[in-house]
């Protein structure tokens, strides 16, 4: 016997995952409850980039910044690597799209990076401060 009336086609609708995540004071190392939206996306920023990468087991391969092999490199390479690397490790999460206005300055034996995240929720600033 033949079913009638059915559909041959699946129904895949795209479940889009809320951004709801712990929220952390980083001062106090303590959940201070819970966080969504852009406030989210800033979280993961500041966590991908101060995680460094393949160290921590906890985290997969992809999760993180590498960025102890550039201490020692000339600043050509440093520039080039710093938004090579902080792209590739912030492409990662779904919900940024771009990393754009990226301005980097060396002082001596730190390099400070100033840039902006594009992502679903809306642009913002980040800076992030390096030992190279």
């Amino acid at each position: 016997m033949i079913p009638i009336g059915g559909d041959i086609e699946p129904h895949n609708e795209e479940k889009v995952e809320t951004s709801r995540t712990y929220k952390i004071n980083f001062g106090t190392r303590r959940v201070i409850g819970m966080t969504e939206g852009i406030d989210a996306v800033k979280q993961s920023v500041y966590k991908i980039l101060n995680a460094e990468r393949f160290v921590h087991l906890i985290y997969g391969n992809w999760y993180g910044f590498q960025g102890n092999h550039l201490i020692g490199q000339s600043e050509a390479v440093l520039r080039v690597e710093l938004e090579r690397r902080i792209r590739e490790a912030l492409m990662q999460d779904d919900r940024i799209s771009d990393i754009t206005d990226v301005q980097i300055i060396v002082q001596g034996d730190e390099a400070l990076v100033d840039f902006t995240v594009v992502s679903t929720y809306g642009d913002f600033r980040m800076e992030l401060i390096r030992d190279v």
